[in-house]
Order: structure tokens, then sequence, then C-alpha cells
């Protein structure tokens, strides 16, 4: 074995132990905010419908729902005529409002999913999309539903965030 090779066998324990704390140190944190925002101990699911409104009897899905400082929020088409910039800045006002309805934000999104009637809208949806998520926009798969979206929407996103 080379001197190289024992030295990095030696401090491996110790880079291991450097990469687990960040993963500890980040639950400690979400405990501490959810006991912030008074919710003790260990996180639930919780389901909201915006602007408070009642649930349906018997729902298909939940438009939100957090666990913790996690927010879930349901994709969101745009069921009217228009293209596809109206329809992405319609579904764009939606989900901030959703957003902001918990107590998060554009800003604070982890993961987009764009599903696109056609990648002819691609340009097109970006060019709205663009700046609409504060300056660390999060991750985005952006995809072109095959059999087309619910409703004829041109678009739909859904999106992960904190709060």
């Amino acid at each position: 074995m080379t001197s190289n090779r024992r030295d990095f066998i030696r401090r491996a324990p110790a880079v291991a132990a450097v990469a687990a704390v960040p993963a500890v140190a980040g639950a400690g944190t979400a405990s501490a905010a959810d006991a912030q925002h008074g919710r003790p101990g260990k996180p639930r699911k919780e389901v909201h419908y915006p602007d408070g409104a009642e649930p349906p009897e018997n729902p298909l899905f939940s438009p939100i729902v957090t666990y913790g400082s996690m927010v879930f929020i349901s994709g969101i088409g745009a069921h009217f005529e228009g293209d596809i910039r109206a329809h992405t800045d319609h579904v764009l006002n939606e989900v901030e409002r959703y957003l902001e309805s918990v107590g998060s934000s554009m800003a604070k999104v982890l993961k987009i999913n764009v599903y696109l009637n056609t990648l002819d809208d691609y340009d097109g949806m970006n060019e709205v999309f663009l700046g609409r998520w504060g300056p660390e926009p999060g991750v985005r798969t952006t995809i072109a539903a095959a059999a087309g979206i619910p409703g004829d929407s041109l678009v739909e996103i859904d999106c992960i965030a904190v709060i």
C-alpha cells in the first residue's frame, strides 16, 4: 500500500464524520423551526386550501400539504383560452399565492416540475418563468407530457418548498 492510500484510509472516518454533521445539523434545525412555529415534536402532515376554502367532501388530492417546514404544492394548470405566456403567468401567480398562504415564497422553492403540452412552448414558458423564483431558483425538471395535460392547460407546474 502506498503512503497516499494509507493516509486516505486513515483519514476516511474523519471525512465520513464531517460529511454526516450537516445532515444531523439540518435535522436539528428543522425541529427548532417547528418548535418556533408552534409545532413541537414530530412533524405531521397538514392539508391546506388556498384562502381558507373548505375541502370538498371527497377530495381527489390536496392543493397544499405541509410536513413540518416542508411545503408540497400540487400541479396547477391554466384552464382558459390563451397562449403559453398567459398560462404560465397564471400558473406562477397561483403557485405564489399557494406558497404565501402557508408562509413560504417563490424564493424558498427547492424543486420545480414543469409539464408542457408541447415542447414548442418551451421558450415562451421560459420567458415568463425567468426571474420569478428569486436570485437562487430551485432545481427544475421540464417535460412535455406525451398525452397532454388534463383540462387543456398548456402548462402545469408543481413544486416543493420550505417555510
